[in-house]
């Protein structure tokens, strides 16, 4: 960190290289007489044209290109899409392919999760800069962390064909379906790693977290007979309630000055919070029984609710729910009759939500005559949660501005990390800018 005093009494604080952040930002931050004025994370990353690159592909097309979007959480992308032209082609699927859907989607929790937890986020509420630092005094925990990712990593190789940017989902289903035995491998990873999951929701109840509070408008997908991941509504803690195709009626994506990704807003211009924290609250109901009875035994779901930072504990409960779901359907699991139904095309405007694991993620298509699509906007949760992210800066920062410079840096990197922000796939670094005059 360097910080440096302008001609007009400004200073600037900077920090260089943060780890444990996805993508190229800036945070800054400008304080008045005390007060902070402005708390804006820009990003400037080139746009990657993903919306253009679908231009006059068909449905199936879309689906792999999409999955390029992010290595972590390819299956959202790709099952967004898919539900989106399912629901504009009126595919009804096997049930049980709609079940091996779900398993896909445990899988990517599962890694997407304990690599969060264990490698970006827990380092900062132990004083560790990193997880290899962490790793170097307490191995057995990364380990713990590296072992879950793997069992999740292995749910998406066996159903998608490979770990990353899985390659056999498809409109209509799968191009090809496991048999039971092909499934049975998985089994035993799931049942340790079940276990290491319990051990993780126990020692993150153990952590400290700054102290914070506040209600934000929650929004996420919600069934009453399960847990979102790709069916329900789309509702909010204020009484939103919309199906997963229309979230354009009540949400709309805006350009800031000073970042090259669009914001999202409601219509009314106010900001929202999506993610691990936000279905807790709206869908805690609807946990794995054995996820439902830790969060009971935490007494920490109001804590979840009004504070960010205990979104890492949202997410150890969420974890423990995508294995002991993953185990469930691999033992009741039945082949389907077919991997994939015949459909065909027709023209109209396809659109969906599901819940990827940093929360609501929509897709809109348009489809012509040819089934080609004509125009497309896909809408992440990292974009949606910018505000969010914003406004909690604003209301944290006071508490930390005397603070020396380290560590109030250091508090507000880690408020940023409790969201998991993907602002791209692969990169470290976050510059920080602390503005007084």
């Amino acid at each position: 960190m360097t910080a440096t005093e302008t001609a007009t009494s400004e200073r600037v604080y900077e920090v260089d290289e943060l780890t444990r952040v996805e993508g190229e930002g800036s945070l800054v931050l400008r304080v008045h007489k005390g007060k902070v004025t402005e708390a804006r994370l820009r990003i400037w990353e080139a746009p990657r044209y993903f919306e253009q690159l679908v231009v006059e592909r068909t449905p199936d097309e879309v689906i792999d290109i999409v999955a390029r979007i992010c290595g972590i959480c390819p299956v959202a992308y790709q099952m967004s899409a898919v539900h989106a032209f399912e629901d504009l082609f009126g595919i009804a699927v096997d049930p049980e392919v709609r079940t091996l859907r779900r398993l896909l989607y445990c899988g990517e929790w599962i890694e997407s999760h304990a690599l969060h937890i264990y490698l970006l986020h827990l380092p900062d509420f132990l004083g560790y800069e990193s997880a290899i630092a962490l790793a170097h005094d307490d191995r057995p925990a990364v380990e713990r962390g590296l072992r879950m990712k793997k069992a999740g990593n292995e749910i998406l190789a066996t159903l998608g064909g490979r770990p990353i940017h899985p390659v056999s989902v498809r409109v209509g289903g799968f191009s090809r379906t496991p048999r039971r035995s092909d499934l049975e491998h998985l089994r035993a990873p799931l049942a340790a790693a079940l276990e290491d999951a319990r051990e993780t929701v126990r020692l993150v109840r153990g952590l400290t977290a700054p102290d914070f509070e506040r209600e934000p408008r929650m929004v996420a997908l919600h069934h009453p007979d399960e847990y979102p991941y790709n069916r329900g509504h789309i509702q909010s803690t204020d009484g939103l309630d919309l199906r997963p195709s229309d979230w354009d009626r009540a949400f709309r994506e805006v350009q800031m000055e000073g970042s090259m990704a669009l914001h999202a807003r409601t219509k009314e211009g106010a900001t929202y919070l999506l993610g691990p924290a936000s279905r807790i609250v709206l869908d805690g109901a609807q946990l794995h029984p054995v996820a439902r009875e830790l969060l009971a035994e935490t007494g920490m779901a109001d804590a979840i609710r009004t504070n960010i930072y205990w979104s890492i504990l949202a997410r150890a409960i969420e974890l423990v729910h995508a294995i002991a779901e993953a185990i469930d359907i691999i033992d009741a699991y039945r082949p389907p009759i077919e991997a994939r139904v015949a459909w065909a095309s027709r023209p109209g405007v396809a659109a969906w939500s599901t819940e990827a694991p940093r929360g609501l993620l929509f897709h809109r298509y348009e489809v012509d005559e040819r089934g080609r699509i004509t125009a497309a906007q896909i809408v992440p949760p990292t974009s949606q949660n910018q505000g969010a992210i914003e406004d909690d800066l604003r209301l944290f920062a006071p508490s930390v501005l005397d603070l020396p410079d380290a560590e109030a840096t250091l508090r507000l990197e880690q408020l940023i990390r409790s969201y998991d922000p993907c602002i791209s796939c692969a990169t470290h670094f976050l510059d920080v800018r602390i503005l007084r005059d």
